[in-house]
Parts: structure tokens; C-alpha cells; sequence
């Protein structure tokens, strides 16, 4: 498990690799506010403070590269969550992942339910500073279209629920009709976004925070 210290070194290191905020916080499974936090505290010395003092925003770090490194557990996973969506009793024509980590999970998932394979990048892959909603995301034309399609989402996490609900308010701009959203992990708790509901496999719980 990753402590401050290394969340901090690992912000670094995307950073010098050009990463904008926003692919390093979806790199880290973080919010855009902790990433920015990281790569900041990252340059504040040469050295990275104590991690106890609780200046950083509040926030939870998913590591699940024990699952993207292995193809049969990412298999496994995949259909995991295409077993949430059967449940739902909604047939799906397209299958649309997030890039980047919810593409490899979609794959899985529109494999194990015979679905079409879609591809959306969101816009905080292009977010460094300022207002996020001067960005756009887009549909990859390299994968199958949405429009007049019926769509289940899939993405590794739910930090904050902006990612997912860019991609419904999208997939509908597109023509397509978001059925449902499905996720390994949630943070937040969230049973639906604009309508379209959101299941997880695990769904994290903060004991004692106001």
C-alpha cells in the first residue's frame, strides 16, 4: 500500500513526464484537487515532508495494479462487473469504457455480454489548471459509434461522479442512451448519476468524517 511520501514521488514522476493533472490524478485514482496537491508538495522541497501532517485534501488512493498487470484477473474482473450488469435485466448495444483504465475493463465486460466495444476520453486527461468545463472529451471514432445505441459505461473508479456524469450528458449529446454505469470502485456512494444508475463491486465507506 502506498503511503503520502509515495503518492507524492509517484505525482513527480508522472509530472516530469509530461502527465497533465488530470491523467495523473486518473493515473493515481484520485481527485484532480489531490493530484494537484501532489505534484505541488512535490515541488515545495527536495525532499517530501512527514506524511502525518494533515494539510492534504481528504481524499482515498485506489492502487489496483494487482488486477490491471494480470490479463486473466483483468478477465475475471471484467466479468465481475458484466455480472452487475445482467442483474439489471438491460441489454446493452455498446459497451463504452473510460479512458484510460475503464477500456481494458470494458473490453472484458463487452466480450462476456456480446456487446459492440465504445472508447470515451474525458476532459480532465487535458485539465492542468483553471476551469475544466472550458474542456471537452470525445467519442473515439477507432471503436463503434453510439448513436442510436443503447449503452452500458464502465470505468475502475468513482472519485467524485464528474468523470461519469461527462460521459452521460456526452453519450446523449451523441444520440446514444446511457442504461447503466459500472465500476470496481466507488468512493463516494453514488446509487445514480442524472438518472442512469451506478453500481459497484466495492463501495468504500468514511467512518467518523462530518
Amino acid at each position: 500500500m502506498k503511503n503520502v511520501d509515495d503518492l507524492i514521488a509517484s505525482a513527480a514522476e508522472l509530472a516530469d513526464r509530461g502527465l497533465s493533472k488530470g491523467e495523473i490524478a486518473d493515473e493515481l485514482n484520485v481527485s484532480r484537487e489531490t493530484a494537484s496537491w501532489l505534484v505541488e508538495r512535490s515541488g515545495a522541497a527536495t525532499k517530501p515532508e512527514p506524511a502525518q501532517k494533515p494539510d492534504g485534501p481528504h481524499d482515498i488512493h485506489v492502487d489496483w495494479n494487482a488486477i490491471g498487470s494480470g490479463g486473466k484477473r483483468l478477465t475475471y474482473v471484467g466479468r465481475a462487473l458484466a455480472d452487475l450488469l445482467m442483474e439489471t435485466g438491460k441489454e446493452a448495444d455498446v459497451t463504452i469504457g473510460i479512458e484510460k483504465a475503464g477500456v481494458p475493463l470494458a473490453t472484458s465486460v463487452s466480450r462476456e455480454l456480446e456487446t459492440s466495444l465504445g472508447s470515451y476520453a474525458p476532459a480532465k486527461h487535458q485539465w492542468d489548471e483553471g476551469d475544466i468545463e472550458d474542456l471537452g472529451g470525445g467519442f473515439s471514432r477507432n471503436f463503434a459509434p453510439v448513436d442510436g445505441k443503447d449503452c452500458f459505461i464502465v470505468d475502475d473508479t468513482v472519485t467524485s461522479g464528474t468523470t461519469l456524469r461527462e460521459t452521460i450528458d456526452s453519450l446523449r449529446s451523441e444520440g446514444g442512451e446511457p442504461l447503466a454505469c459500472v465500476v470496481i470502485v466507488d468512493k463516494q456512494g453514488v446509487d445514480e448519476i442524472d438518472g442512469v444508475p451506478v453500481y459497484s463491486l466495492i463501495n468504500v465507506v468514511r467512518v467518523g468524517e462530518k
